[in-house]
Formats: structure tokens, C-alpha cells, sequence
């Protein structure tokens, strides 16, 4: 298993636990991976779980105080890194009812690679359309996948890099 710290992206490990956003720091917004589906976590709140099952296509990460800012998809840094301090959002579409979701997290005090973001959307996606987003509810699966995704340079990539990087990142982990 990895140790508290170790990171992809808005995704670190904390307590033996993999979440999205800073669970470090008391007052904060994160999304917790549990073995039963995503777990809301919120200040003076029971917090909220989406169930694996229930969530469908259309994953992905925006940046800012706002869930509905249309320009906060690309707010990076000419130096790579993830632009800004105002949090993100981690979209996805749900079924049984249908309906959109926006799960809301509190970034960390260390900056984002975008490279790093860009790789935790390709995971979480590739995961879903292999019908396997379960599999993040395994702490030590996520830790070989982030194992195998993190590091590398912080270049300009294609969508098929990051698809095989994806896919190669599933595969390290699973064997």
C-alpha cells in the first residue's frame, strides 16, 4: 500500500482511504472512494453516497467556486499546473433517476499537474465504460493504478495517450 500523501491529481490518499480534494484540513469538501460508491464529504453534514451502480458516462473535472462556469475546463497554468485556488467539481451523470451531478472538493495547498488531472478523468472513464468503477473502492487497486499514472513529464498529451495510459494503468493494477 502506498503512504498518505501519495497522489494523482486532486486525488491523494489519506487515512488509508483515496479521495478527491484536501482531507486534511478540518472544514473541507472532498470526495471519499469507498468500497460501496462515492462518498460526498461536508462540513457540518451526514454527507451523501452515490452508489458505483448508479453512475453512468460523463465523468469529468472542472475548476472553481462555481459547478456551472462554462471556462472551467482549461484553467491552467503556462507551467502545467491546474490554475487557481477556488476548488473543483467532479461531474458525472447518474441513473435510476436520471439526473446530473456535481460533487464538490476543496483543493489542496500543493498545486495540480494538469497532466495529472487529465490522467484521473482517462482512469475514471476508462473504469466506467469497462463497466469496473467499482474497482475504486479497493484502496490498494487504486494505489497500483495511480502508481503506474503518476510521475512522467508534464507534456501536452493526445486523448489516445491518455486512453492507452488509462487502459496500461487498469491492466499494472489488476495483475
Amino acid at each position: 500500500m502506498m503512504k498518505d500523501g501519495a497522489s494523482l491529481g486532486p486525488l491523494e490518499l489519506h487515512d488509508g482511504h483515496w479521495g478527491v480534494g484536501d482531507a486534511t484540513r478540518a472544514g473541507t469538501q472532498w470526495v471519499e472512494f469507498r468500497p460501496d460508491g462515492l462518498y460526498q464529504r461536508e462540513p457540518d453534514s451526514e454527507g451523501r453516497l452515490i452508489p458505483w451502480s448508479r453512475i453512468m458516462t460523463g465523468t469529468w473535472i472542472t475548476w472553481g467556486k462555481h459547478s456551472w462556469n462554462p471556462n472551467s475546463r482549461g484553467r491552467y497554468t503556462v507551467k502545467g499546473t491546474v490554475a487557481g485556488r477556488g476548488g473543483g467539481w467532479l461531474h458525472m451523470t447518474l441513473r435510476h433517476p436520471y439526473e446530473d451531478c456535481q460533487l464538490r472538493f476543496d483543493q489542496h495547498a500543493r498545486p495540480y499537474r494538469a497532466v495529472d488531472t487529465l490522467r484521473l478523468e482517462y482512469l475514471l472513464r476508462h473504469l466506467l465504460d469497462e463497466g469496473e468503477l467499482h474497482l475504486l473502492g479497493d484502496p490498494e487497486w487504486v494505489g497500483h493504478a495511480v502508481a503506474h499514472l503518476s510521475g512522467g513529464k508534464n507534456r501536452w498529451v493526445t486523448s489516445r495517450a491518455l486512453q492507452r495510459a488509462a487502459a496500461e494503468a487498469v491492466a499494472a493494477a489488476t495483475d
